[in-house]
């Protein structure tokens, strides 16, 4: 029941642990935390359906069913889902967390009304975007027809069908387009390709400033090195300008642009607690327990560095359990306090805070790297010095085992993580 004291709206009612965002982190976080009798655990999520990003993205890649048969993106997520509910959490969808209320109670807006819950924890999945036209910074006018890979995903699902249904082919193009040029090259941009070959939509090419991409694109012509300088047409796109590695410039015709990767982290509730954000991926920072700078507040997921692959999101969401069994039972707090950053072309390192005990380390280049010899050093005297036996691409990050932190000064200065060829 809604109560005010002192002129101020008091929390509605409390829960044991509150988790934000049901993609595969939040979902396997309430899933082990409910199951390890942790209380009454609810979940919101802001969509209409929980399970996240897989449940539009229809391809296999996710694992196996329990008869060793392959999952696509909608299977795993109604799998996620099963397990949340069958483990005794709470899923709500249409919940939408709209701001903090206190240090551990949050408003929430659903189709029932306004409520204000309070939690003894909060873990923050809040997942992660693709930065959109208008934070691309790419000139030309706002037609219609340019999408993110999401958007696209949610289009075709809404309305689009299946290549070979000639009746659903026909409303895939009316909504998507005829012809389109993917912009990125990494899985991502492979995923929006067969999207849109699914739904009947020719690719004029894929455009990427990358000098490689992955594999798996088909006959799809590739443009590597290659950067789009504008947008052509009003109302709908009539083409790309592109310029390449050589600076010529050309147009490619089409009706439909796909902007895919460059993930932003929906960090908008992180920032509004005043959580400390990592400079690399615009997440919240945390330490090795996923554990962020505010007492009983956590964070996993693509919120802390977006592209990961669904299974490792869900493996961050166990993780992030633990260390909130570990808060419920109230085992003194140790938050790392050792920064942790990169040099040379590594683009950002996880986590942000290193405390006593070793860690491991979640690490992504900025470009790739073949075989290259990574360093740790703190205060500027060297930890570890390895060379990798793989090869390190902007689109994946590499694991560093807790072996990679051990003498570590927990009272010293910050480490840094390098990369030299």
């Amino acid at each position: 029941m809604n109560r005010t004291e002192g002129g101020e709206r008091t929390v509605d009612r409390t829960v044991d642990v509150l988790v934000v965002g049901a993609g595969p982190a939040g979902l396997a976080a309430a899933a082990r935390l409910a199951a390890a009798g942790a209380g009454r655990v609810e979940v919101l999520e802001r969509e209409p359906a929980a399970g996240g990003a897989p449940r539009h993205c229809a391809r296999p890649g996710f694992g196996a069913d329990a008869r060793g048969r392959p999952l696509d993106g909608p299977g795993y997520a109604r799998r996620a889902v099963r397990e949340a509910l069958r483990a005794g959490a709470v899923v709500r969808t249409g919940a939408s967390a709209t701001g903090w209320a206190g240090p551990l109670a949050l408003d929430v807006t659903s189709p029932a009304g306004l409520e204000r819950i309070g939690a003894r924890a909060v873990v923050l999945a809040t997942g992660a975007r693709e930065r959109p036209r208008s934070a691309r910074l790419l000139p030309g006018t706002r037609p219609a027809g340019v999408l993110t890979t999401g958007e696209l995903q949610r289009t075709v699902e809404l309305f689009g069908g299946r290549k070979g249904h000639a009746g659903r082919e026909l409303v895939g193009r009316e909504y998507v387009g005829r012809r389109a040029v993917v912009v990125g090259g990494d899985p991502v941009a492979r995923s929006a390709v067969r999207t849109l070959r699914s739904a009947g939509v020719a690719v004029t090419a894929v455009v990427t400033g990358l000098p490689f991409v992955p594999t798996g694109f088909g006959p799809v012509p590739l443009l590597t090195g290659t950067v789009v300088t504008e947008l052509l047409g009003r109302g709908r796109p009539t083409g790309v300008a592109v310029r390449g590695r050589d600076g010529r410039t050309s147009v490619l015709r089409c009706d439909t642009v796909v902007l895919t990767g460059d993930w932003v982290p929906d960090h908008e509730l992180a920032r509004a607690r005043g959580l400390p954000l990592a400079p690399g991926t615009r997440g919240p920072v945390t330490d090795g327990a996923l554990r962020t700078a505010a007492p009983g507040v956590f964070a996993a997921g693509d919120l802390l560095h977006g592209g990961e692959p669904a299974p490792v999101a869900a493996a961050e969401g166990r993780a992030v359990a633990d260390a909130v069994l570990d808060h419920l039972g109230g085992l003194p707090r140790t938050t790392g306090t050792v920064p942790v950053t990169t040099v040379g072309p590594l683009r950002w390192v996880a986590p942000g805070l290193l405390g006593p005990g070793a860690a491991p380390l979640l690490v992504r280049a900025e470009s790739r790297l073949v075989r290259p010899v990574l360093t740790v050093a703190q205060d500027g005297a060297p930890l570890r010095r390895e060379r990798l036996p793989a090869t390190l691409v902007p689109w994946r990050s590499v694991r560093l085992g807790p072996g990679w932190t051990r003498g570590v000064d927990p009272a010293g200065g910050p480490v840094t993580v390098g990369a030299e060829a």
